[in-house]
């Protein structure tokens, strides 16, 4: 819950706080105050993160050269690298990378995370356990809230903020959602307030119920590893939808930079168009 303030400070300093104000990432002036005093009070915020790097990329065969997907480069760096650093950007410096596909790769190109300035463990995937299932694996590192990603995207979303919406919000797990123009390829979900009650898979264009997607990030509290079945087991439909039916589901609309790798033609867009963290 938020209460109303009045705050008597120099020109000079607000001018300064203005500066900060975007519309995007920092909505308006009381948005850009509240997020200067939780990093000056230290407000407790996640410290790990996982990542989910063990798919193959089946769709991206003739890019890849028989990379795994997370180490296909966009603009001289690996996707999966970008991740990390978003990670690093906020103080998570503690990831976990759930692997699979050419692990060796992934474990040689990336190593311990210490030439990023990270900490990094590895989880194996024996044999594939979808978007969920390497949350089993890595239950034992996972005691408090954290943040789990997809490797293949690359998006630029202000943890700190979504965060703070996590809390306010209080659901035990929270979706960042970026807005598309044709949401026909998707999941697109249905917001009650703040509340994601379901996703439509790949309405009609003309018929989405909204074009915010799942942009492949979230904020979890452990007690969701609870709702993960043993075995292969997906986010999309083993576990969101229990939550969503429980009112425990959240919806972050964000307006950073997001983009699908997933076939040829996305990828070749993320190539022309990613500008990095601004």
């Amino acid at each position: 819950m938020k209460e109303r303030v009045t705050l008597t400070l120099e020109r000079g300093l607000l001018d300064q706080i203005d500066k900060s104000v975007d519309g995007g990432r920092v909505k308006n002036r009381s948005h850009a105050v509240e997020m200067l005093l939780r990093q000056a009070i230290g407000v407790e915020k996640p410290t790990k993160a996982l990542i989910l790097a063990g798919g193959k990329g089946k769709r991206l065969k003739l890019l890849s050269r028989d990379l795994p997907k997370p180490l296909m480069e966009i603009k001289g760096k690996p996707i999966l690298q970008y991740n990390i650093e978003l990670f690093k950007k906020y103080g998570i410096k503690d990831i976990i990378i759930s692997v699979g596909y050419k692990a060796d790769l992934i474990k040689k190109k990336i190593g311990d995370g210490k030439k990023l300035g990270v900490n990094i463990i590895y989880i194996e995937e024996k044999n594939p356990l979808g978007t969920a299932g390497p949350l089993k694996l890595a239950k034992q590192f996972l005691k408090e809230t954290f943040i789990m990603c997809n490797a293949d995207e690359l998006k630029d979303v202000n943890l700190d903020d979504m965060f703070a919406f996590h809390q306010a919000n209080k659901g035990c797990a929270t979706i960042a959602l970026t807005s598309v123009q044709d949401p026909s390829m998707y999941g697109v979900a249905l917001l009650n307030g703040n509340k994601i009650i379901t996703f439509v898979e790949k309405p009609p264009k003309n018929n989405a119920p909204s074009n915010l997607i799942n942009a492949g990030l979230y904020i979890l509290d452990p007690n969701v590893i609870d709702y993960v079945p043993e075995g292969f087991a997906m986010l999309e439909t083993d576990v969101f939808p229990k939550l969503a039916s429980e009112e425990e589901l959240c919806g972050y609309p964000f307006s950073g930079q997001w983009f699908d790798t997933g076939t040829p033609e996305r990828f070749k867009k993320a190539e022309d168009s990613w500008r990095g963290f601004l």
